[in-house]
């Protein structure tokens, strides 16, 4: 493989599929806790829902930490790369109008995993959702407001 910068190499054989499920993680530029304010943290949820609503994506599962978010969803009506585009140009967007803030929020890119029919969701939901706990924010799920699954 030739040396591309990362970026470039999360991009290489990337290959998106209607109806498959995917986690999708992303981080925010130089690890910025930027989410540790939870209002701008739901700033990320309205764009998962948004996404949604508009047939993109059908959100299964998804956690906003301080500087990244994990988001298990099944592709709809679009590409990883459009979908992701979007949602992370819209989040900059309203986060920065927020807080007076301007330029990127992001890191270039974002990594992806297609998960196999074998796989099983409900424990990759769970997984998704207890980075919380796994990161010692919270001694209960519950207690951390950025997170959602369809089977809880």
């Amino acid at each position: 493989m030739p040396d591309l910068p990362a970026s470039h190499r999360l991009r290489t054989g990337r290959y998106a599929e209607a109806n498959r499920i995917y986690l999708l993680t992303t981080n925010t530029l130089d690890r910025q806790p930027i989410f540790a304010d939870v209002m701008l943290g739901r700033l990320v949820v309205h764009q998962f829902r948004r996404a949604q609503e508009l047939g993109l994506a059908k959100s299964l599962a998804w956690v906003v930490m301080q500087d990244h978010f994990h988001w298990l969803v099944e592709l709809q009506n679009c590409s990883l790369r459009r979908l992701m585009g979007e949602t992370k140009s819209l989040i900059t967007r309203e986060v920065n109008l927020s807080i007076g803030r301007s330029g990127p929020l992001w890191q270039q890119g974002f990594h992806d995993r297609a998960l196999r029919r074998e796989d099983d969701l409900v424990k990759m939901a769970r997984y998704v959702v207890a980075n919380p706990l796994r990161a010692g924010l919270v001694e209960r799920l519950g207690d951390y407001p950025l997170w959602d699954a369809i089977w809880v």
